[in-house]
């Protein structure tokens, strides 16, 4: 959600929905795949990364921790109900009195709640447990009895944005927990809400309704798109479809599509979250322009993006290789929205890897997970967030100022879904994407197939992967060669493979039998990338996909030489320059202490 008090106005290019039936286009101009990969569920893939886990239980057990009575007390206060229960404070409370111009405690009342049920019905998908269902089924009930036009109303700032999350919340709720009534709450809701939204899709700054402070123009009704087609295809009805065809807004999406970036000055992560809309709008409608929109407004984010894979400082895009990217440097502390832009990028990534089978959108993937919302403080029970990576110079992590911001809702959504993006699969076989110490289990042509990667990855360059098959079946097996992977090398049971690991993908075909092994290396080696052309000697050392952060005020001493000759020392780097040794680190290791992004050389 965007910050109204902030401007609304690289990754260098160098560097399960089903789908029968469907409309798909061929086009070779932009590699669009006759059939999408198809996504594993939740339960297919078990993680085994303590960073990871970590991660998940730590916005899990805070969701499972909130009261009842305490998520419902803004929607009962807002509709006239009796609001018992604690008040949660923050962005999720609800105030009368409260100046629709100001980002404080009041600003979006009970808006995460639909993401909060989303995340813990995709946990419970991840590990059944009755406690988490009755929770989801517990809270969608006590939802119901709140629906009335008085929540869309003039009290609600945001009333696009907190119907899009709800319908995520009870799609989920209906197709990973089974709730038998949430698409029912969902009719309801929405026979309730869209009298009282938009049209269409409405840009920030565009007054819809007789409330004229600036504070009402802040809605999102351009990204719902997403979630209705979603709900369509979860069977919940023909109009959403046509909902969500209603809602796109091809005033952004026209000039994606004919190549031409028309970002500058919009809000960064919505803006990226309705490319996911766009993809959505391909998958459901096979309408090959929106496809087009998501690509290449993926790549014009790309070219004004910083090595972390982050975008859109103080949550505003720019012209690719804008100037304006290398002045945040100094001008702000707010780089990157993490949790929510982490999020649309894992699933506008994911769309397009789906369509494409381009690996460029893994890569990308790999880079903000490893270097941005892996990093992220944890989320607190009292509603502490981390929103902002900092990318200054002089640069911490910190806290959002108010407690229960968008980022709340996001964070624990995202720990759910990094399962769902390590592999796809089509019917020849399966994909590796991300590089995780993980399992990941599906039936081939029969057989009932697993395959366990055993990884210290990114710290060390071996990824070891078993499959496990109750009988022997010829499939494929492809895996994700980064484009910092030079002389990367595979070996099956020992023996050095043949295959051109060069290619984005590299495919093994044959016929697998238990326990037979596969080793992939991907020699990691320090490199440097520049912020932008204009910029080349404003630079960021990386090792394979890590940024190395120098820790302390020394880094504007290191020169290019002194950089990449810095050696790693346990889960650390040491540089030395002519002030002293300079320590880095990934973003994964960084605590409380100063550090930058980027050094200008020497």
């Amino acid at each position: 959600m965007a910050l109204p008090v902030l401007s609304r106005r690289s990754f260098l290019s160098s560097a399960s929905l089903a789908a029968a039936s469907l409309p798909f286009l061929r086009s070779s101009a932009f590699a669009i795949s006759s059939v999408p990969l198809d996504e594993f569920g939740y339960g297919d893939v078990s993680l085994e990364s303590e960073l990871h886990n970590r991660q998940f239980q730590n916005t899990h057990d805070v969701l499972m921790g909130l009261e009842d009575d305490a998520l419902l007390k803004p929607f009962r206060a807002m509709v006239g109900q009796p609001p018992p229960g604690r008040d949660l404070g923050g962005w999720y409370c609800f105030d009368p009195n409260y100046n629709p111009n100001d980002v404080g405690v009041g600003f979006a009342p009970t808006a995460t709640f639909g993401q909060w049920i989303s995340a813990l019905s995709r946990s419970y998908a991840l590990r059944p447990d009755p406690a988490v269902r009755d929770k989801v089924i517990r809270l969608n009930r006590l939802y119901a009895q709140t629906i009335s036009p008085e929540f869309y109303g003039l009290k609600n700032r945001f009333p696009a944005y907190c119907y899009d999350k709800l319908v995520c919340g009870l799609i989920d709720a209906h197709q990973y927990v089974g709730d038998p009534d949430a698409l029912k709450i969902l009719e309801r809701t929405t026979d309730t809400a869209t009298p009282l939204l938009p049209g269409h899709a409405v840009e920030h700054g565009t007054v819809w309704r007789s409330v004229k402070d600036d504070g009402y123009t802040w809605d999102e009704s351009y990204t719902i798109s997403e979630n209705l087609f979603l709900a369509y295809r979860r069977g919940a009805g023909d109009r959403y479809r046509a909902l969500g065809k209603q809602y796109l807004d091809d005033t952004y999406y026209n000039p994606l599509a004919e190549g031409r970036s028309d970002l500058e000055g919009r809000h960064a992560y919505s803006h990226v979250n309705s490319l996911c809309s766009a993809m959505q709008a391909y998958l459901t409608l096979g309408d090959e322009k929106y496809f087009r929109a998501a690509k290449n407004g993926f790549d014009f984010v790309l070219a004004q993006s910083y090595a972390t894979g982050g975008w859109g400082a103080d949550e505003t895009l720019r012209a690719p290789n804008s100037p304006e990217v290398a002045k945040s440097l100094t001008g702000t502390h707010h780089s990157f929205e993490t949790p929510c832009g982490s999020y649309a990028h894992f699933k506008l990534t994911r769309y397009l890897l789906r369509v494409t089978r381009d690996s460029r959108y893994g890569d990308s993937m790999e880079r903000v997970m490893y270097n941005t919302i892996l990093g992220a403080l944890p989320l607190m029970p009292d509603g502490r967030t981390f929103y902002y990576s900092d990318y200054n110079f002089k640069g911490s992590k910190f806290y959002h100022d108010a407690r229960w911001p968008c980022c709340s809702g996001t964070m624990p959504q995202i720990a759910t879904d990094y399962g769902i993006s390590t592999y796809l699969r089509d019917p020849q076989g399966i994909y590796v994407n991300l590089y995780i110490p993980s399992t990941v289990r599906w039936q081939q042509d029969g057989a009932q197939v697993s395959l366990t990667q055993k990884t210290a990855y990114p710290f060390d360059p071996v990824v070891e992967i078993e499959l496990s098959t109750t009988k022997q079946r010829e499939f494929e097996v492809h895996l994700r060669i980064p484009a910092w992977a030079e002389q990367a090398s595979i070996e099956v049971n020992g023996k050095r493979e043949g295959v051109p690991v060069a290619e984005r993908f590299a495919t093994i075909r044959r016929t697998w039998k238990n326990g037979d092994r596969i080793q992939l290396e991907l020699p990691l080696k320090n490199r440097l990338e520049p912020l932008n052309r204009e910029r080349a000697k404003l630079v960021a050392l990386l090792n394979g996909p890590l940024v190395l952060f120098p820790i302390g005020e020394k880094a504007q001493q290191l020169t290019q030489g002194q950089l990449l000759a810095a050696k790693r020392a346990g889960s650390a780097w040491r540089a030395e320059s002519t002030g002293g040794p300079v320590k880095l680190l990934p973003w994964t290791e960084i605590q409380d202490q100063p550090y930058s992004t980027y050094v200008q050389l020497a």
